[in-house]
């Protein structure tokens, strides 16, 4: 089993910036560090749920993916829509940023978000599965891999912290930015793209 090219597979896919990392960097910016850590854990159970699940139900889900990624493509991409105008109105609705900064909008995201389904379904079976099958080896490595996606959201959650008086000076700006960051990522991950270039 080759650890680096896991790791860096790993760090790759959870550290650049997708949906949860700029709702996170927004909520930071908006609500502060507590928030964005209650988002941050709801983000971090429902990521190893769902490797967890890819571990346990691996050669079910093969058989099922193509229908899955559809499905995910249409319910992700409208969900990170939703998200980017929470962002935009999220400066004069406090209401609406405390309902996009919660424990279940963290843990919901990771559901509808497809770089994080295709990244756990992936992971499990092509680095690890080829290796060791043995239950308590697959939660090792469930374990080590979400330890390392909650890195990564608190790695953002300290970069929004780092820069919150910058983000705060700029906060329209800012949160348009980041709502049309999800408007691009809603865009690749709904497979338009692939569509139009065919």
């Amino acid at each position: 089993m080759n650890i680096t090219s896991l790791l860096i597979y790993c760090v790759i896919i959870t550290f650049t910036p997708g949906p949860t990392n700029i709702v996170i960097l927004s909520t930071v910016h908006n609500l502060g560090i507590k928030k964005a850590m209650e988002y941050a854990y709801g983000a971090t159970i429902a990521f190893g749920s769902l490797l967890a699940i890819s571990a346990i139900l691996n050669s079910v889900l093969v058989t099922v993916i193509p229908k899955i990624l559809i499905i995910m493509q249409i319910i992700g991409s409208l969900y990170i829509l939703y998200l980017a105008y929470q962002i935009y109105i999220m400066d004069t609705s406090k209401s609406t940023a405390k309902q996009v900064a919660t424990f279940k909008s963290g843990f919901f995201m990771q559901f509808v978000n497809p770089k994080v389904v295709l990244f756990t379904m992936t992971v499990i079976p092509s680095f690890v599965m080829p290796y060791y099958t043995a239950p308590d080896m697959l939660a090792l490595y469930v374990a080590i891999i979400s330890g390392i996606g909650f890195l990564a959201f608190v790695t953002w959650v300290l970069f929004g912290a780092i820069f919150k008086k910058y983000l705060q000076k700029y906060q329209k700006p800012v949160n348009i930015s980041m709502s049309l960051f999800l408007v691009y990522s809603a865009v690749m991950v709904s497979g338009l793209v692939e569509m139009l270039r065919r």
